[in-house]
């Protein structure tokens, strides 16, 4: 039997992609078209980034559970992060993408295949706030520490941060950089809350909100993912130019 795909969680994905394309826009134009924006290195602007990710990673985490062919749908989020970390590599290393949000997801997604039984065996609201706290705790582990956005509890021995390898993990090595980076820890965390938070939803329906052209972009997120940056940068060169 077909499964009825809801508009609700494409149409907030597709918000988050308008915002997310609104954020890459601006730093188009501050770090390669050389524009005098302050603010974009603000606090302000930091959390506008955060919300985006964070919203893409708890709604992969809710949204694992409907539909089928999870196995494709992890394969194909993998690969475009390879495909992005490739183009960067080739094209522009100043700017290296290691490991970036799509290499998260598909690893995420493919994760919970052989961790499902499991997972489903966990209360959902002791999962839920397990693995909320466990993102907290683990937010800083990439930076050398224990604790939440500069919140230091304990620092983490120096024999973990050894390759890319165990970059990939959340420990990276000294001189280690990627201009979109979300290890494992602390992120794997933040994608099985909102793989619980499914769990604990209302009974009934989920919301079928349809906004248009937002929840199409919504929909079709990994090809607007791959495609959304080179179409702005042309556009922004296109408009300098004239």
């Amino acid at each position: 039997m077909r499964r009825t795909r809801y508009a609700g969680p494409d149409t907030l994905r597709g918000l988050t992609l308008v915002s997310m394309m609104f954020y890459h826009a601006c730093w188009d134009l501050a770090y390669i078209f050389g524009m005098d924006w302050g603010w974009y290195a603000s606090f302000g602007s930091y959390l506008w980034q955060q919300s985006i990710c964070w919203t893409f990673i708890l709604l992969s985490g809710y949204c694992v559970q409907m539909g089928r062919h999870r196995l494709r749908r992890g394969l194909l989020a993998f690969g475009g992060g390879a495909l992005v970390s490739a183009v960067t590599f080739l094209t522009m290393p100043e700017d290296l993408v290691f490991w970036g949000v799509l290499s998260l997801l598909g690893a995420a997604v493919l994760l919970t295949i052989p961790l499902d039984s499991l997972l489903r065996r966990i209360p959902a609201r002791a999962g839920l706030a397990g693995s909320f706290l466990l993102f907290l705790l683990l937010r800083d582990v990439d930076r050398g520490w224990l604790g939440f956005e500069g919140v230091r509890l304990c620092r983490l021995p120096e024999g973990l941060y050894r390759s890319h390898f165990t970059a990939i993990l959340g420990f990276p090595p000294s001189g280690f950089f990627s201009t979109d980076y979300f290890p494992l820890l602390p992120w794997f965390f933040l994608f099985l809350t909102g793989y619980f938070l499914y769990r604990l939803r209302p009974e009934g329906e989920p919301s079928n909100l349809r906004l248009p052209v937002v929840t199409a972009l919504g929909r079709h997120s990994l090809v607007v993912y791959l495609l959304h940056q080179p179409v702005i940068y042309g556009l922004l060169w296109l408009l300098f130019s004239i």
